[in-house]
């Protein structure tokens, strides 16, 4: 009974961390879901990207049911870090729709296996997982890509939360942020010239 319901649990998680990953693009215009936003080129649209990777390497090909279309930046032969962004050839809506198509899969590999179910992670540590180790991997993969995604969406357009209604609800008006800001700011000050 417990492990249905942790499978449930955690499954659910995911579920609503993937509805975020996805809000964090909408009303963003095609050049801010692309560019890259950090040194190291991470971008809104290739976050999607690498997870639409991450579900269907964990949840297909770990159980044996690999998902029947090709994943641009999986396989052997995939140039280094080619999941974390996005070609001038890719579309967004491709993006997303192969993201969508890969969780449905993954939700069928959730939904059709026992939470202990055993799969093979040939470059872990302990390569023999179950569906349960599999599940916590992926949401905590999930949702740490949508906090990153969470802070390149707040640069961009101030926009945060983990939907349109969480955003509303957050917003306090430019005045309340700046003070908050600042306020923030002069507690640091303080520590600026202590070195590590």
């Amino acid at each position: 009974m417990i492990d249905e319901f942790a499978k449930e649990y955690l499954h659910g998680d995911l579920r609503e961390a993937r509805e975020a990953v996805v809000w964090k693009l909408d009303g963003l215009s095609e050049y801010d879901v692309r560019r890259p936003l950090t040194p190291t080129g991470t971008n809104l649209l290739g976050l999607v990207k690498h997870l639409t990777r991450t579900e269907a390497r964990y949840f297909g090909d770990v159980f044996g049911r690999p998902f029947p279309e090709p994943v641009p930046g999986h396989g052997d032969d995939a140039e280094l870090d080619a999941d974390k962004w996005v070609t001038a050839g890719e579309s967004r809506d491709e993006i997303i729709d192969r993201y969508l198509r890969v969780s449905a899969h993954s939700d069928e590999t959730i939904n059709g296996l026992p939470v202990d179910a055993l799969g093979h992670v040939a470059h872990w540590p302990r390569p023999d997982v179950k569906l349960f180790n599999i599940l916590v991997h992926v949401l905590t993969e999930t949702t740490r890509h949508a906090g990153h995604m969470d802070i390149l969406r707040e640069t961009l357009d101030g926009a945060v939360g983990t939907d349109l209604a969480t955003a509303k609800y957050l917003d306090r008006g430019a005045d309340y942020w700046e003070a908050h800001y600042v306020k923030v700011e002069e507690a640091a000050k303080p520590f600026s010239a202590i070195s590590p």
